[in-house]
C-alpha cells in the first residue's frame, strides 16, 4: 500500500470435449459501482463511453494499465502444463482470438447454444445480454516460464525476482505463475467469465496457480475522478500517475526502446501483491494515530499541515515513519509507479478475523527502480503494524496486440521475433 504514484483455427471436435472437463470453483461477488468513460487500452481518446462501454482491445499498449479504473477484478497466475512450444504458442493465439471477442461484448467461438449438441459449447453462457462494462484484459509472463521453450536467453534483466522484505509472511500457494491475466470490469460477472473462458480454454494446456477477486478500486488512473479509499477508510494513491500523462507514463511506466530486450518495448512490468490488512486492529486505533500513520486527515485526505488532498504535501511536517512520507517519490529518488489497486475480502481467517486487505498491483517501467526501491524504503513504515504482505508474483507485461492479425506475446514467441 503506497501512496506513491488472426483469427485462430477453429478447435476440433476432440478438443472441445477435452475443454468440457475443464472448469473453475468461482466465487461470487457482488455487482454494482459507478461507471466512467471508458477509453482506449494505452492512448487517450475515448473508446466507449459511459454505461457498458467498450474498450479498444488493440493499441501499442495492453489495455487495463492506463485504461481508467474499473470496479471490479478478477485476477488469476497460471503455470504451464505442456513442453510443447507450439501447443503453447496456438494457446496464446486461442487465447488473444477469444480476448477479442470478450472485450467487445461478445462471446467466444460460436457461442454458448446452437453449436454441435454432442460437445461442450464454446462459450458458457454466463455473460450472455451484459454489456461489454469496460472490460479489459491484460497478459504477464512470470520469470518462471523463461525457464522453458527454451526462453532463459530473452529473460528481461529488469524482471527480476522479488527479495524477502522485512515482515513477509508470504504463501506459496498465492505466488509465482509462469502466466497471468488480469480482468478488469465494471460488472464482476463479465470479469468472471473473462478468466473462466480462458481456463476452459489452456484446459491441459495451463492450470489455475491462484487466483482473486477484487471490488472497490483503491487507486485511479483518472485525473477527475474521485480519489478512492482504502478499507482503512483513508483515501489511497493520490498522486498516482494518470492516463492521460503521457510524458510520465513514458518515463515511468512503459518500456522504451533503449531499455531492452526489444520485444518488450512498449510492455510494462507488473507487482502483485496480496496484502492482508488487521482490520481488527485498526478499528481499534485512535483517529489521531491513523493520521498519523498515514500523514493524511481521515476526511478530506489532505497532507499533514496542508488543506486540500492535492495540495504539495511537506514531508519533514509527517512523523518521520509516516506511511506517505516514506512512499512519497522525494523520499526514493524519483520512483514513481501506476496503481491498479483493488480491495478484496476472503470470509474469515478461522479466528473471528476478517481476511481482508488490498491486491496491490503496480505497473513500472523497471521493477528494481520502482517497487523493489519504495518497498525497502517502507520497512520502517508505521503502517506495517496493521498490515502483511502474504501473496507475491511479478511478471513481464508485452505490448499490445496491434490489429486483427497480431496475437499475445507475438513480439517474444513468432519466428521473425
Amino acid at each position: 500500500m503506497t501512496d506513491t504514484d488472426g483469427t485462430a483455427p477453429a478447435p476440433s471436435r476432440r478438443a472441445l470435449l477435452g475443454w468440457g472437463g475443464a472448469g473453475l470453483a468461482l466465487g461470487a461477488a457482488a455487482a454494482g459501482g459507478a461507471l466512467a468513460v471508458a477509453r482506449a487500452g494505452g492512448d487517450d481518446a475515448p473508446a466507449g463511453a459511459g454505461a457498458g462501454g467498450a474498450v479498444a482491445f488493440h493499441g501499442a499498449h495492453q489495455a487495463g494499465i492506463a485504461t481508467p479504473v474499473q470496479d471490479r477484478l478478477h485476477f488469476a497466475a497460471f503455470d504451464v502444463t505442456t513442453d510443447d512450444r507450439a501447443e503453447f504458442v496456438q494457446l496464446l493465439k486461442d487465447w488473444t482470438a477469444a480476448a477479442r471477442k470478450m472485450a467487445a461484448g461478445q462471446p467466444v467461438g460460436e457461442g454458448a447454444f446452437g453449436g454441435l449438441a454432442e460437445a461442450p459449447p464454446d462459450d458458457t453462457g454466463e455473460a450472455l445480454g451484459l454489456d461489454p462494462s469496460r472490460l479489459t484484459l491484460t497478459l504477464g509472463f512470470g520469470p518462471s516460464l523463461f525457464a522453458k521453450f527454451g526462453l532463459s536467453g530473452r529473460r528481461p534483466e529488469a524482471l527480476v525476482d522479488l527479495p524477502k522484505f522485512p515482515g513477509d509472511n508470504l504463501d506459496a500457494n498465492r505466488s509465482g505463475g509462469d502466466l497471468c491475466v488480469q480482468a478488469c470490469a465494471d460488472d464482476p460477472q463479465v470479469a468472471v467469465h473473462a478468466v473462466r473462458q480462458l481456463a476452459r480454454i489452456g484446459f491441459g494446456k495451463v492450470v489455475v496457480r491462484w487466483s482473486q477477486l477484487g471490488f472497490g478500486k483503491t487507486s485511479s488512473t483518472t485525473p477527475d475522478a474521485q480519489t478512492p479509499r482504502n478499507l482503512f477508510g483513508f483515501k489511497d494513491g493520490t498522486r498516482n500517475i494518470s492516463g492521460t500523462e503521457t510524458d510520465r507514463l513514458d518515463r515511468h511506466v512503459w518500456v522504451g526502446e533503449k531499455d531492452g530486450p526489444a520485444w518488450m518495448t512498449g510492455g510494462s512490468y507488473l507487482v502483485a501483491r496480496r496484502i492482508r490488512m488487521h482490520i481488527e486492529t485498526w478499528d481499534r486505533t485512535s483517529l489521531q494515530e491513523q493520521e498519523d500513520v498515514f500523514g493524511r486527515d481521515k476526511g478530506e485526505g489532505a497532507p499533514v499541515g496542508k488543506a486540500k488532498e492535492h495540495d504539495a504535501p511537506f514531508l519533514k511536517a509527517m512523523k518521520p515513519d509516516a506511511h506517505v512520507r516514506l512512499a512519497h517519490p522525494d523520499a526514493n529518488g524519483g520512483a514513481t509507479i501506476l496503481r491498479r489497486g483493488y480491495s478484496f475480502t476472503d470470509g474469515t481467517d478461522g479466528l473471528g478475523r476478517l481476511d481482508a486487505g488490498l491486491f496491490f498491483l503496480a505497473y513500472q517501467r523497471d521493477v528494481l527502480e520502482g517497487f523493489i526501491r519504495v518497498q525497502r524504503n517502507l520497512a520502517t513504515d508505521a503502517l506495517n503494524e496493521y498490515i502483511q504482505h502474504v501473496g507475491s508474483a511479478v511478471f513481464a507485461v508485452p505490448p499490445g496486440v496491434r490489429d486483427a492479425d497480431d496475437w499475445w506475446g507475438s513480439t517474444l514467441f513468432a519466428k521473425e521475433a
